[in-house]
């Protein structure tokens, strides 16, 4: 059965809206800290439900394995306690006490706290916000598992790589209002020449240019990360910095690949220079870590991975 999170009167940092959450399919909401203060308060307070959130009230001088054999009794699940442990990649730790485990580790045992709870919607605040790798990738396969069992599953996170990963189905909510996140949809392919790779050439002068308050700055395509598109706009990413373009990823696509740049996702256009590692998640789900102040993590869409190991020699 779908749910619907509905908010008749708006507050200060929470506006007005109604999103309906449907049951087999992950959906996420990108909103930053205030508002997901907010939301935490609306989930709690409001509509009383349990939600996830990191610090989920464990038992720190108990093992691993004595913590989710406790909560497994405790909330009667059906699920074999092994299975459980094998599903959160816990088995290999479940003799340490809490306290020596790694952020992530004790990441997984508030997942398996939560997803033994079987609440009546799973609603996770920050679900993978710094964890590692392998743990990404438990979180990935319970909510599937959850969304194979007929189950309503909500991510709420605040950034929007994390949120486009994890599903298609994303809203960006922020004080004033919410809206459906929008990607660029592909373009139609168009033949081009390809330029002799062995024929060395001198590339027009070429820079970015991008708005900033009233000011117009011009970017050398060394210098940046990687654009992305969102709700139809089109921004420039230099580390932490983001600057609005009044071109469209189609508009500069062909003219940046002259200097090493790829389109990794029908949102993003990635400086491959710029890329440190290509991540595999589950579930056929893949990224591309950067190597700038941020280790930004962007997507990789499925039908670009062979195309870009091509590129990087790696078949």
């Amino acid at each position: 059965m779908s749910f619907v999170l509905e908010n008749k009167e708006g507050s200060d940092n929470l506006p007005a809206f109604s999103i309906t959450i449907p049951q087999s399919e992950l959906t996420a909401i990108y909103s930053h800290a205030s508002v997901q203060a907010a939301l935490i308060h609306y989930f709690s307070h409001e509509k009383k439900l349990e939600i996830f959130e990191a610090e989920m009230g464990l038992y720190e001088r108990l093992t691993v394995e004595e913590n989710v054999r406790f909560y497994h009794k405790w909330f009667g699940s059906e699920l074999p306690f092994p299975e459980l442990m094998v599903m959160c990649r816990l088995h290999v730790c479940s003799k340490k006490r809490l306290k020596q485990l790694t952020p992530s580790e004790l990441r997984r045992v508030a997942y398996a706290k939560y997803f033994l709870m079987d609440v009546a919607h799973y609603i996770w605040m920050e679900p993978i916000h710094g964890v590692d790798v392998e743990t990404v990738n438990v979180f990935m396969e319970l909510t599937d598992y959850l969304i194979k069992a007929n189950q309503t599953v909500l991510v709420v996170v605040s950034n929007l790589e994390q949120a486009i990963m994890l599903t298609d189905k994303v809203y960006k909510l922020n004080e004033n209002s919410v809206q459906e996140v929008q990607t660029e949809q592909e373009e139609q392919a168009v033949e081009v020449a390809a330029p002799d790779r062995h024929t060395p050439r001198i590339a027009d002068l070429f820079k970015i240019h991008a708005k900033l308050d009233d000011k117009v700055i011009l970017f050398d395509p060394t210098e940046i990360d990687y654009i992305e598109s969102q709700e139809g706009k089109s921004s420039i990413v230099i580390n932490d910095e983001s600057y609005l373009m009044d071109s469209s990823l189609a508009d500069v696509e062909k003219k940046l690949e002259l200097y090493g740049f790829y389109r990794c996702h029908r949102s993003y256009i990635v400086n491959l220079q710029k890329v440190r590692e290509i991540i595999t998640w589950s579930k056929n789900t893949y990224s591309l870590k950067l190597q700038n102040k941020n280790e930004s993590t962007i997507p990789l869409s499925r039908a670009k991975v062979q195309e870009i190991q091509e590129i990087f020699n790696l078949k």
